[in-house]
């Protein structure tokens, strides 16, 4: 962006740090949160001087837009056609470090550099200028009446301290109305002190955790990692229960000891109400939260101090990774292998993968934890791309339960009912010794389909092509996948007739209502995210059972992770082939992590424990290594799978998928498109198909799925072919998943 005159001298900014070299006052690049690939440009007033970087407001249209001054060559456009900047926002600029990640992930999702600066600028009132809180300054003069309660006071004030007035109150142990005297008498002349932390700053030293020989070994690793300032990324590989918290706790404390900053990604909500506790525990203080369940205000002020370097610690979301960190030193990412990380909207991405890119250019420790890591981390821990520490055996000696399978075709539930006797069987066991018991069924609602049994009717969604759940508790049919709510019908809509509506297949209200019938002494707790109440509701239905008061609880993959259930001794898992029964080359993989981790909920707190899996296969390989505890077959067997089929990690893939509100224009285009795909070497295309899902939110979409060799840059690739074709039109619309984990 150089031009004659240019000043390039480095400058100290509004907040005292030096920032990035000027650009040219006449005319700047700059990056706007809208669906835009390239950086517009405005003139700059001549009072103002803007760097790379400065947050700024400018028109745009009929209203007005936040954007940052950007990187790179202005548009040739004439000066007398550019419109002006209005405003230089009062915050520190963004960082080079935060500018490269948005570049780097435009240009690998191929997605509008514009559309991941809006999931930075995600609340851009925080960019406003928050007004200092007033403050007390003692000033020495003398005290016309002196009281205990004033000498209280004054053993407290030194010279140019500042003080808020409630504040000072509180330690001096003393009323407002004895400052608001001293106040009246002119002993304080008046200050400013800076708008409250969000949260209190974390003590490293607070409360270190007592660790067993083998994780205090992962733990100087984690430590060393930090302390080297540079990008190491290491897995840590722990069976359920080991303690993996509590060792990174640790590499934590190393981090805030050298003065920088930790992002702790999670990867469920419902989690984060424990993990605050954990860390407040360990740190003497709570982490600041980032998700949607916090407040619009409470964002605003945690995104603007952590823009200050103010905040310390963030736990949150995958959209915390677009955080605006000054100091980063450490990422942590829990449960790598959640497929929560990818998100399948706007701008497709995987939080995990994005980690490790932020840890590159942040030149900072990364941290990859889980009981079961995904297939992808398991192979660059094994090819050397990733460091690897392993906690092999739970904390304080408690054992991983016992695991067996109940074959259904052997021993299958009362008709109409979907708990093997050999399950109730157990149940009652635990009931009986005053220990917990615990079923799982990765399906919400009272039933997944709701039919005629006169006429045959389904009930589908009007705005998909998916059936109606039926939720009981809330008496609805829902779409869980646009979100369509209607009301339970008492008739059948084709044919009027009563009484002939049957639910067909289990949900967990489902299995609610037949363990109460089955256990009607035992206190049931049910959780599922789409019940009412919320995060508060779910953080006392988790306390009341750490407490003992519930017998049995029964979820969805809510309870899979996370938890620490230490009365819980039997674990059962409703119908373990569920995520088994598609073609998706993850499922084999996404069934071991999730029942693994599921069962893992069972003998943390020492003692027998056990898990029982229902299943019509249970020769399944996935089954099989589950059951014998057999993780390193299972993961070599997949391993060898997918290099052989070239899959990812051996592989690379991206979907292209095409939707219109009329099915024969998405028909049309992706034909069209898959003709005028580009010849490369190795690449190969598959469809168009109508996608498994054809219909959703009265879209219909086609998928086309590209595969290529691991080193072929895929998303030039993809640029190319797509830059060649024509743009699409009114409602047709083309989405690039580049590294897809969904099928759908």
């Amino acid at each position: 962006m150089s031009q004659p005159g240019a000043n390039h001298k480095a400058q100290e900014g509004l907040f005292g740090q030096e920032v990035e070299l000027s650009v040219p006052k006449q005319i700047v690049p700059v990056l706007l949160p809208i669906p835009m690939d390239e950086p517009y440009s405005y003139q700059v007033p001549d009072d103002m001087d803007l760097k790379i970087g400065d947050f700024i407001k400018v028109p745009l249209g009929a209203r007005t837009a936040i954007g940052v001054v950007w990187d790179g060559e202005c548009e040739a456009v004439a000066p007398k056609k550019l419109r002006q900047v209005i405003e230089q926002l009062y915050c520190p600029p963004m960082s080079e470090e935060m500018r490269k990640l948005v570049d780097w992930v435009a240009d690998y999702t191929l997605s509008p550099a514009g559309m991941v600066m809006r999931m930075v600028l995600s609340v851009p009132e925080a960019l406003a200028y928050e007004e200092p809180v007033p403050a007390l300054v003692y000033n020495h003069k003398p005290i016309d009446r002196m009281t205990s309660a004033r000498e209280k006071v004054l053993s407290i004030v030194k010279d140019g301290e500042i003080w808020s007035r409630k504040g000072l109150s509180e330690l001096a142990g003393v009323s407002m109305g004895v400052i608001d005297g001293m106040i009246e008498q002119g002993c304080f002349d008046q200050g400013e002190l800076p708008p409250p932390l969000v949260v209190a700053d974390p003590d490293p030293n607070h409360a270190p955790s007592i660790l067993e020989a083998e994780q205090q070994e992962a733990a100087d690793q984690l430590i060393e990692d930090v302390k080297t300032k540079d990008f190491a990324c290491t897995v840590l590989h722990g069976v359920t229960g080991s303690g993996k918290t509590e060792v990174y706790f640790e590499a934590i404390a190393a981090c805030l000891r050298q003065g920088k900053e930790v992002l702790i990604l999670n990867p469920e909500i419902a989690l984060t109400s424990v993990f605050m506790d954990r860390f407040e525990h360990r740190f003497g203080a709570y982490p600041a939260q980032w998700h949607s369940a916090v407040s619009k205000k409470k964002r605003e002020r945690t995104w603007r101090q952590i823009n200050e370097g103010r905040i310390k610690v963030v736990v949150g979301a995958r959209s915390a990774l677009f955080l605006p960190f000054k100091n980063l030193g450490l990422i942590i990412v829990d449960e790598e292998h959640d497929t929560s990380y990818k998100q399948e909207e706007k701008v497709f991405y995987n939080a995990r993968d994005m980690a490790v890119v932020r840890g590159h250019i942040e030149k900072c420790a990364v941290i990859l934890a889980s009981a079961t890591p995904s297939i992808e981390t398991r192979v660059n821990a094994n090819h050397g791309r990733y460091q690897k520490t392993v906690l092999s055996k739970r904390y304080s000696e408690a054992q991983l339960p016992s695991l067996k399978a109940i074959d259904m075709r052997k021993f299958p539930p009362a008709r109409g009912e979907f708990l093997s006797p050999k399950l109730i069987i157990e149940m009652k066991k635990t009931i009986a010794a005053g220990e917990q018991a615990m079923l799982f069924l990765n399906r919400r609602g009272y039933a997944p389909l709701t039919l005629c049994r006169g006429c045959g009717h389904r009930f589908e969604c009007e705005n998909c092509s998916a059936w109606l759940v039926e939720h009981r508790y809330k008496k609805t049919l829902n779409c869980h996948h646009c979100g369509h709510v209607q009301k339970t019908e008492e008739s059948c809509p084709s044919c009027g007739a009563l009484d002939h509506l049957v639910a067909c297949g289990p949900g967990v209200e489902r299995i609610a209502e037949e363990t109460s019938k089955t256990f009607p002494d035992a206190r049931v707790i049910v959780l599922s995210s789409d019940m009412g109440g919320g995060i508060k509701r779910l953080r006392m239905e988790l306390e009341a059972i750490a407490k003992g008061e519930a017998d049995i609880i029964i979820g969805t993959q809510l309870i899979a992770k996370g938890h620490n259930f230490p009365l819980i001794t039997c674990v059962g898992v409703v119908d373990a082939d569920l995520g088994l029964a598609n073609g998706d080359p993850r499922a084999a993989e996404r069934t071991f992590q999730l029942l693994a981790q599921v069962t893992g909920r069972a003998g943390r707190a020492g003692g027998d424990a056990i898990g029982l899996l229902q299943t019509y296969s249970p020769e399944h390989p996935a089954l099989d290594a589950i059951i014998k505890k057999d993780e390193e077959r299972f993961y070599e067997r997949e391993i060898d799978l997918r290099e052989r089929a070239a899959l990812p990690p051996f592989g690379r893939l991206a979907a292209l998928i095409i939707s219109a509100e009329q099915p024969r224009l998405a028909q049309e285009y992706s034909t069209m498109l898959r003709q005028r795909a580009l010849n490369a070497e190795g690449v190969r295309i598959m469809g168009p198909a109508e996608a498994p899902l054809f219909q959703v939110r009265g879209r219909y979409r086609y998928r086309l799925l590209v595969q290529s060799p691991k080193n072929f840059n895929l998303s030039a690739y993809l640029k190319a072919w797509l830059d060649a074709v024509p743009k699409v039109r009114g409602s047709l619309r083309v989405q690039v998943d580049v590294d897809p984990i969904s099928f759908n």
